[in-house]
């Protein structure tokens, strides 16, 4: 007798060689796996929500949550949590570069040149614009509220 048609039988297990054994065990998993989705309804294909026009939804009727709250900012010419490009200021004392804050005071760093690689600190208080100590640029402090 080979060792390759060899079946022993313990009760209601029958041992296979390994190749006709794990070939038995996957078509019967497949088998299992298959049955199970039939009668799944979670497992039926699922139905795009299309737009209201028929097509592909907008980013405004897709949005939900904190990304919806921002568009709706953008569209009534606000920034509610800071994601444009800051406006640039001159920072004369005509036109100081704005610095928002919730508190009272804030702290400011300068680079005061482009190639400076210090950086000046110094605070800024709520009120009249104030200057860099070391090159002169206005400053003001200006209060924001936290959207949320």
């Amino acid at each position: 007798c080979r060792s390759a048609n060899v079946r022993v039988t313990l009760g209601s297990f029958r041992y296979l060689p390994d190749t006709r054994m794990a070939a038995r065990l996957l078509l019967r998993a497949c088998a299992l796996n298959s049955l199970q989705l039939r009668r799944n309804v979670a497992a039926r294909p699922l139905h795009r929500a299309m737009a209201a026009t028929g097509g592909i939804p907008t980013d405004d009727e897709q949005a939900t949550g904190l990304e919806r709250r921002t568009l709706q900012g953008l569209k009534q010419g606000k920034d509610p949590y800071s994601i444009l490009k800051p406006k640039h200021y001159t920072g004369t004392k005509e036109d100081p570069h704005i610095v928002p804050s919730i508190h009272n005071k804030r702290l400011v760093g300068c680079l005061c040149e482009e190639d400076n690689t210090a950086i000046v600190w110094f605070w800024l208080h709520e009120g009249h614009a104030q200057r860099c100590p070391s090159c002169g640029s206005h400053y003001k402090l200006v209060h924001h509220e936290l959207p949320h």
